[in-house]
């Protein structure tokens, strides 16, 4: 079992600093990943990373919402979006998101094919090698 991130992340890393395994990761190229991606293999499903996220992006993999009704002004982040985001992040650095769409009250979206990315980013995806082009956001 593992947690998955889900497209609500908008990428704010406080989750990074908690990880007691160290198995998240801020996607690199941002517009080809743009979510913190937790290893599956390496993830001890702790949980300490919900908490930590103030977008509630993080799910255990069998939790993953297949109908998230959204409560309104929540931002999603996936690739071919166009809207902007910008925020600061955990540590105060900026957050530019331009892959991005505000929701909407009551619109309703199912989560699961947020699931395969992570074991993707990590098996064919730049995994653990993106750390060393990670500029912070």
């Amino acid at each position: 079992m593992t947690h998955i991130i889900t497209s609500l992340c908008v990428r704010d890393r406080g989750c990074i600093e908690v990880c007691p395994v160290e198995c998240m990761i801020a996607g690199q190229p941002l517009e080809e990943w743009p979510w913190i991606y937790i290893d599956p293999d390496t993830c001890i499903d702790c949980g300490a990373c919900v908490p930590e996220c103030p977008y509630s992006a993080i799910f255990p993999e069998d939790e993953v919402p297949s109908a998230y009704t959204a409560k309104g002004g929540e931002s999603i982040a996936q690739v071919g979006l166009t809207g902007h985001f910008e925020a600061v992040n955990h540590h105060g650095n900026p957050i530019v998101l331009d892959i991005t769409r505000q929701l909407e009250a009551g619109e309703v979206l199912d989560f699961t094919p947020d699931i395969k990315p992570h074991y993707d980013f990590f098996k064919t995806g730049p995994g653990y090698s993106a750390k060393d082009v990670d500029d912070g956001r």
